[in-house]
């Protein structure tokens, strides 16, 4: 990791004093944040939400009441000092994204990518897909988001999931589902047996046992659309949606995900900060402590 700088702790993630903070050996997880936004369709502003999330970290308690510790003190987190160039084109940022995460994987590190848009999973993921021989997807979002390409951009924020599927070893398990187009239909029936919907209209009805089943003893990335809540309680993203997730919904699907699997990694994507809105940041900054520490905290 010699070509990345790392953040000082009082700029990084959860803004931990000094003496509190872990080295880059130390640290079992690593934010690398990547801001990149370059084919947003509604709303902008994905290209500010890593410095949203981490300035919002500094207020989120470090005692977790259901670990009942404090957990980044078992795992040790890192902030990269690192941005997306929106200047260039999707593919080669991509690509810079794919070293990056490859390199943080290769210590032998749980990176966790902060968004700008979701087109960025298509990069984040190729250091996974390659190290994996089966690799399952958790994906919690608005958008089915298996459109091959969309106005022009074949590596879209609206294709993010399908251009993860473009990998054979790739299973996908998406929540929270609301908004799909007819073109995306044919794929989603054609790819029944790689990829299942979990739609937020029968949230009602979702079996838990079912849905741990999909995930046990599997390796698993976890993507994480912020649209993915319901847009009364995160209005900050490009493209919100109602008759979405809350809090209690996702929380105790990630928690038993990660007792039961081993999650290596993920991203948390598509806040637009909202200027005198603070609690979407908040939720986003509280809900990457959350994936940390479930994700490394019980192992």
């Amino acid at each position: 990791m010699a070509d990345y700088n790392i953040l000082a702790s009082e700029d990084a993630f959860l803004g931990l004093e000094e003496d509190d903070a872990a080295s880059y050996d130390q640290a079992k997880a690593v934010i690398i944040p990547f801001g990149l936004e370059a084919s947003v369709s509604y709303g902008g502003g994905t290209e500010k939400g890593p410095a949203a999330i981490l300035k919002a970290s500094h207020q989120v308690e470090l005692f977790d009441e259901d670990l009942w510790c404090e957990p980044y003190k078992n795992y040790g987190v890192v902030t990269l000092e690192c941005a997306a160039d929106n200047k260039t084109d999707i593919p080669s940022e991509l690509d810079r994204l794919e070293k990056i995460v490859g390199s943080v994987l290769d210590d032998g590190k749980f990176p966790l990518v902060l968004g700008g848009e979701h087109s960025l999973t298509a990069g984040s993921i190729r250091p996974f897909v390659k190290k994996y021989d089966e690799l399952v997807v958790l994906h919690f979002d608005a958008h089915a988001d298996l459109r091959d390409g969309y106005e022009g951009e074949h590596y879209s924020h609206a294709a993010a999931l399908r251009r993860v599927m473009d990998f054979e070893n790739v299973k996908l398990y998406s929540f929270g589902i609301r908004n799909i187009s007819a073109g995306e239909i044919p794929f989603l029936e054609a790819n029944g047996h790689r990829v299942k919907i979990y739609w937020a209209k029968d949230k009602a009805a979702w079996n838990f046992d079912e849905i741990i089943s999909h995930f046990k003893g599997k390796t698993v990335y976890l993507t994480f659309d912020l649209d993915g809540f319901d847009s009364s309680v995160m209005p900050a993203t490009g493209t919100p949606e109602p008759g979405g997730l809350f809090w209690d919904d996702v929380i105790p699907i990630i928690k038993e995900v990660a007792k039961e699997s081993k999650i290596v990694g993920a991203d948390v994507v598509e806040l637009a900060p909202m200027e005198n809105l603070h609690a979407s940041d908040f939720l986003a900054a509280k809900l990457c402590y959350k994936i940390l520490s479930y994700s490394l905290n019980q192992k």
